[in-house]
């Protein structure tokens, strides 16, 4: 499961067209450099990948009225579609990976609310088995001391498996219960900025890439 993938086709898909510093700007207006490897040598990369692969268009654009070379545009396939809702999917199942988990929850609202809640409670249902699989060796009413510090990673690994299935039941309550638009209910959430928006978040000046 690939974070940045997920995240780029994402990003590319709620633009309809983008450059690659439009793409760079909406990760990091949503902090995915914090919590995923969405670093800005990461993204290009995975444009310029993506393009090869099919899953993006890269289109040539004219040179701007104010001057200087023309950049490249991406515009996702529908082969890119198709791989954009394979990963939102798989990603919303994940207990294990948070990156993951954090791309598709950006997304989620592109499904079908029923779809969304199902996918989650698969989810709920692989951090029980796991956590099971866990206490298997490891029981957390012994303490982590029962195993010496190695217990300590029995106990981390019991906390996250709690954790997160509290956080995912409080989120299908919170989506059964009405929460946010799905698809086909209406006018979706925008997330991407606009062109020429300034980003409180940005880290940096354009990448050499965006100028060709």
């Amino acid at each position: 499961m690939s974070a940045i993938r997920l995240l780029v086709l994402g990003a590319v898909r709620q633009h309809g067209r983008a450059h690659g510093y439009q793409v760079r700007n909406d990760l990091e207006f949503w902090g995915a450099h914090e919590w995923s490897n969405a670093k800005p040598g990461s993204i290009y990369h995975a444009l310029k990948q993506m393009a090869r692969q099919g899953l993006l268009h890269a289109h040539e654009t004219a040179p701007s009225t104010a001057g200087g070379p023309p950049r490249t545009e991406y515009e996702i396939t529908d082969q890119g579609i198709e791989e954009f809702f394979s990963l939102l999917r798989s990603s919303l199942t994940s207990y294990d990976r948070q990156d993951a988990l954090s791309a598709a929850v950006g997304f989620i609202v592109d499904l079908p609310r029923e779809e969304a809640v199902a996918l989650l409670r698969r989810r709920l249902a692989g951090l029980e088995e796991w956590r099971a699989s866990v206490t298997a060796y490891y029981t957390p009413a012994d303490g982590p001391g029962s195993l010496g510090h190695i217990g300590e990673i029995m106990h981390m690994w019991v906390h996250s498996a709690d954790a997160g299935a509290e956080w995912t039941r409080g989120l299908i309550a919170r989506i059964e219960g009405g929460a946010y638009t799905f698809a086909g209910e209406g006018e979706p959430f925008v997330g991407v900025l606009p062109e020429g928006a300034p980003n409180p978040y940005a880290t940096g000046t354009a990448h050499p890439d965006d100028l060709r």
